[in-house]
């Protein structure tokens, strides 16, 4: 099987898009990975597959086979096109799909673009759309929502391991002291812990979204499109940098129904996604040097930081009290702000924490970079933890 690479990388601000149409933010992305990787969009490029990742572009922005159109807007004709939808792990899987279309000789090179436009409608049907990923009879039919399910897994956290709020504003004002040094995330901003946590007046600041889920524990509402050029590693000379290793992938599912789940607070899919992908690139916990997290809500990253085998079951949210999810941390954390503070336009979401461990990884992080960072570990979380994939990047040695 070939070894992969990613040579290149994108990113649209994530937050309002105002430029132009859903083709033409995604455009964006992909002209910036493609520049980025010395690829010249013109005839002769060498982009043998295009795969966009969306959950909603055909839903909330009335546009479907949006690979085609982003192919012909680009001028990538002949280019093999895609579009691919696993709710918020799209992202991830789109990238994973590239890797398989290159490990198994059928492609050279592929370019992934994930974007959503979702600040065209309302909040109420932000809530919505993104809810139609769940059980349809026995979950969406009686108005469960994702923050809902949220908050009740957060409160479950709670009662066995003794997870506070204050706990969450943690990792909430952690994630936004990183966002700032990002400048393509939603949100610059860094909330006073005081403010948001402590004081007797936070619940004005700081209201509940899904009790005990409150504003600063939840990521927002984002447009936003991210992009890589993944190679063969055997072609890597053909690119203006040193492509990044894809060290693994894994990928691994859980029940529909949160509700027929054994352990309710247990994340099994993030737990064999990880494993899996932990096993193909030959590497333990230990050996990854910095991590993007899915945490749609602060729980998750928590909850996730167990999963993969960072911190022992019901020890995450103490090793954030102590700082070690911090950059100079044991291992530091959503250094992109995460969903939090970065943003989470779904389908952007899994290719945009790739961008971020490249950009670590090259040492081209500014000022969240994390010292000689050599491995990375992204998680993209689809549904409530019902579909997700792993990520190992590696970079290798001159």
């Amino acid at each position: 099987m070939r070894e992969v690479g990613i040579a290149g990388v994108g990113h649209t601000k994530f937050g309002k898009w105002t430029e132009g149409t859903f083709v033409d933010m995604l455009s964006k992305a992909a002209v910036e990975a493609l520049d980025d990787a010395g690829i010249r969009t013109v005839k002769g490029h060498g982009v043998d597959q295009v795969f966009v990742a969306s959950m909603g572009s055909g839903m909330i922005n009335r546009q479907s086979g949006v690979a085609s159109a982003l192919v012909d807007t680009l001028n990538l004709r002949p280019a093999m096109a895609e579009t691919i939808e696993n709710g918020p792990a799209s992202g991830a899987s789109a990238v994973k799909l590239g890797y398989m279309a290159i490990a198994s000789g059928m492609c050279n090179c592929v370019l992934v673009v994930g974007g959503e436009m979702m600040r065209v409608v309302s909040g109420w049907e932000g809530t919505d759309f993104v809810a139609t990923m769940l059980h349809p009879e026995a979950e969406y039919n009686y108005g469960l929502t994702l923050p809902a399910f949220a908050g009740m897994f957060t409160r479950l956290y709670m009662e066995k391991y003794g997870v506070t709020e204050r706990d969450l504003s943690i990792v909430s004002v952690k994630n936004h002291e990183n966002a700032v040094h990002n400048p393509v995330a939603h949100i610059h901003v860094v909330p006073s812990l005081y403010a948001i946590a402590d004081d007797e007046d936070a619940h004005v600041i700081n209201p509940y979204v899904a009790e005990p889920l409150r504003m600063y524990h939840v990521c927002p509402v984002s447009d936003g499109a991210a992009a890589v050029v993944l190679c063969a590693m055997d072609q890597a000379d053909r690119f203006a940098k040193k492509p990044v290793k894809i060290a693994g992938i894994g990928q691994a599912t859980d029940t529909h129904s949160v509700a027929e789940r054994e352990v309710p607070t247990d994340l099994l899919a993030v737990r064999l996604a990880a494993q899996r992908a932990y096993d193909m690139a030959g590497l333990k916990p230990q050996d990854i040097d910095v991590a993007e997290l899915h945490d749609a809500f602060q729980i998750l990253e928590v909850a996730e930081s167990e999963e993969v085998g960072f911190f022992e079951k019901g020890q995450g949210h103490i090793a954030a009290r102590n700082g070690e999810t911090r950059i100079g941390g044991k291992i530091p954390i959503n250094t992109s702000g995460g969903l939090k503070a970065k943003g989470h336009p779904l389908g952007a979401t899994g290719v945009s924490q790739i961008v971020e461990l490249v950009r670590q990884l090259r040492g081209e992080a500014g000022g969240r970079q994390v010292q000689d960072a050599k491995t990375g570990l992204a998680v993209n979380f689809g549904g409530f933890g019902n579909n997700v994939v792993a990520t190992i990047l590696a970079r290798e040695e001159e």
